[in-house]
C-alpha cells in the first residue's frame, strides 16, 4: 500500500524560548464558528481524507489482527553502549535509537499505524513496534498493566530501559494512566496521544458499558487521573484536532494536569481516524521523540 499524498508539513522547527506550552495552528487563521467552520475548505478536505483512510483501513484490519513479532535492532548490543551514545549512531542523527511502541484505540488494532509506523523508521527510529490488546477490554486500568507488562517485555528484548509510546485515541488514556497511576513513567521516556479523550467524551453516553462509562467526562477514571502526579517524569504530549468526531467536545483532547506540563498540539481539519496517517501529525511526532519539541515550546503543527 502506498503512503497517501498529504498535505507537506514544515521542515523540523527549532524552539523556540519563552512561548507558552499550548501550540496554536499556523497560518493564523481567521476564526469559523458552527456550520462556517464545518463547510470550510480545510473541514471538507479532512473530512474527505477520513472517508478515504476509514475505507482503507477497513481493507487493512483484518491484516492487523495477528500480533505483531518484536525485531530487535541487530546493530545494537545490550550493555555495550549507553542511551546517548546509541543516539548519536542513529540512521537519523535526529532521532534516537530508542524503541517505539504504537498503541491503537477502542475496537481496532495494529493497522491503524501502517503509515507511521514506516514514515517513523524512514525517519530513523530503528525499532518501531506495534501492541495489540483485546477488543473485549473490561476497563483502563487492566489495559494500562497489560501494556506496562508488553513494555517490560520489549525493553528485555531490545535491551533498552526505556521507551517511547504514542497512543491513539484510548491507546492514549492506557498508556496516561500506566504513567501516571501505575509507575509506568520509570520505563516510558515520552508519550505522545494523538485524538485521546483525556477529558472525556459526550458520545460516551451512548453505550452503558463498564469500559465506555469510564469515559465519560467527570467519571471515576478522570478523576483518578485528575489527582496530583508530583513525580510522574514521562514527558506528555497531546495532539488533537476540532475536526475528531469521536472526541466532543473537540477541547476534550487536550491533556490538562498542572504537574505532567503536557504539550498540547492542536492540528486543524484532521478528522479521528485520520490523525495517524496525517503528515503533519507524523512530523510532529517524529519531532517530540527525537527531543526537539520541549515542553515549553510553540512549535506549529501542520494544517490539514
Amino acid at each position: 500500500m502506498h503512503e497517501p499524498v498529504l498535505p507537506s508539513a514544515p521542515a523540523w522547527h527549532a524552539p523556540r524560548a519563552g512561548a507558552r506550552s499550548d501550540v496554536p495552528p499556523t497560518p493564523t487563521l481567521p476564526r469559523r464558528t458552527g456550520l462556517r467552520r464545518l463547510v470550510s475548505p480545510a473541514a471538507l478536505t479532512g473530512s474527505l481524507t477520513e472517508l478515504a483512510w476509514v475505507g482503507a483501513h477497513t481493507l487493512l484490519y483484518p491484516l492487523g489482527t495477528r500480533t505483531e513479532r518484536l525485531r530487535p535492532d541487530g546493530s545494537y548490543r545490550p550493555g555495550t553502549q549507553p542511551a546517548a551514545v546509541r543516539a548519536l549512531f542513529a540512521a537519523d542523527p535526529l532521532a534516537a535509537r530508542i524503541p517505539v511502541v504504537l498503541v491503537h484505540g477502542l475496537i481496532d488494532n495494529r493497522s491503524v499505524f501502517t503509515v507511521m509506523r514506516r514514515s517513523l523508521r524512514r525517519r530513523g527510529f530503528a525499532q518501531v513496534c506495534t501492541w495489540n490488546y483485546s477488543p473485549l477490554l473490561r476497563d483502563v486500568q487492566s489495559a494500562a498493566e497489560a501494556l506496562g507488562q508488553h513494555i517490560e517485555e520489549v525493553c528485555r528484548a531490545t535491551g533498552h530501559d526505556r521507551v517511547h509510546v504514542v497512543g491513539h485515541s484510548l491507546g492514549g488514556l492506557v498508556a496516561r494512566y500506566l504513567v501516571q497511576r501505575l509507575g509506568g513513567d520509570a520505563r516510558v521516556e515520552s508519550l505522545v496521544t494523538l485524538g485521546t479523550p483525556h477529558g472525556g467524551s459526550r458520545w460516551a453516553h451512548v453505550l452503558p458499558t463498564r469500559l465506555v462509562r469510564q469515559l465519560r467526562p467527570g467519571s471515576d477514571l478522570f478523576q483518578e487521573l485528575a489527582a496530583p502526579a508530583p513525580e510522574c517524569r514521562t514527558r506528555v504530549t497531546a495532539v488533537y484536532s476540532d475536526l475528531d468526531q469521536m472526541v466532543v467536545p473537540s477541547s476534550a483532547g487536550r491533556c490538562e494536569h498542572p504537574d505532567l506540563q503536557a504539550r498540547n498540539v492542536l492540528v486543524p481539519g484532521v478528522g479521528h481516524m485520520s490523525l495517524p496517517i496525517h503528515r503533519g501529525v507524523v512530523d510532529e511526532v517524529a519531532a517530540t521523540l527525537a527531543g526537539l519539541r520541549s515542553s515549553e515550546a510553540d512549535t506549529p503543527a501542520a494544517a490539514a
